[in-house]
């Protein structure tokens, strides 16, 4: 069972980084606030519509934002697809078996959605975000142009960071299944990732085929391992 709901409250309270240090110990290096307000501004300044800030979830940010928004659609980013490729050994997942999250990778296209900050509130819901997704540096957040059916949003996504130690390229689906159906940590078990984001994708319409895959991978997998004998 988890430790903690991911929500607001725990992401600004402190809960969030303090289960992380628990598991993972004191020398974990978490972006401090200077730099946090720094990559904000910077993402800020470099927005492609001053004034029109959306946020692209391609994962649990689909059910789970966590931050304040005024809008909602569904959209299309083409040059950046969805791939497991972040270990994770807090959260859903533990340094004995670390679990895996999803990223954006370069290529292809992904479905999702993409969320409209309120004009005024931008860096006060995306200090959340970034407390959220940033903390840890395995993200890098990048500029991208979300096809909406009611026409285009810059949004900002993020992308895997290369650089960060969790970088994990190249899985075959079997490893990532493995992981996915094992891993477990205070956020949760690995594989209801997965299962959430499928159901949430198929509840707005949207399929990815290889997650679906994948999914069936993972319930294989914890199906033969629960079954007796």
């Amino acid at each position: 069972m988890a430790a903690f709901r991911l929500t607001r409250d725990t992401i600004l309270d402190g809960s969030l980084h303090a289960s992380v240090r628990d598991i993972l110990g004191p020398d974990v290096v978490f972006m401090t606030d200077d730099e946090r307000r720094a990559e904000i501004e910077a993402m800020l300044e470099r927005a492609p519509e001053p004034g029109r800030v959306w946020v692209f979830a391609f994962g649990s940010l689909i059910w789970n934002p966590a931050f304040h928004h005024v809008e909602q659609r569904v959209a299309r980013v083409h040059g950046w697809h969805r791939q497991f490729c972040l270990w994770v050994r807090a959260g859903r997942g533990s340094p004995e078996r670390p679990g895996l999250m999803l990223s954006l990778e370069s290529g292809g296209s992904c479905r999702g959605v993409v969320y409209r900050l309120g004009p005024g509130t931008e860096r006060t819901e995306l200090d959340v975000l970034w407390r959220r997704e940033m903390f840890t540096k395995s993200y890098r957040p990048v500029w991208v142009l979300a096809h909406t059916p009611e026409g285009p949003a810059p949004a900002i996504a993020f992308a895997a960071n290369r650089d960060h130690d969790r970088y994990a390229p190249g899985l075959d689906a079997d490893t990532v299944a493995c992981h996915l159906a094992e891993a477990a940590g205070p956020l949760g078990r690995g594989c209801d990732y997965l299962f959430d984001t499928v159901a949430h994708l198929r509840q707005l319409g949207l399929r990815d085929r290889a997650l679906e895959a994948l999914e069936a991978k993972v319930r294989a997998r914890r199906a033969a391992e629960q079954a007796p004998g």
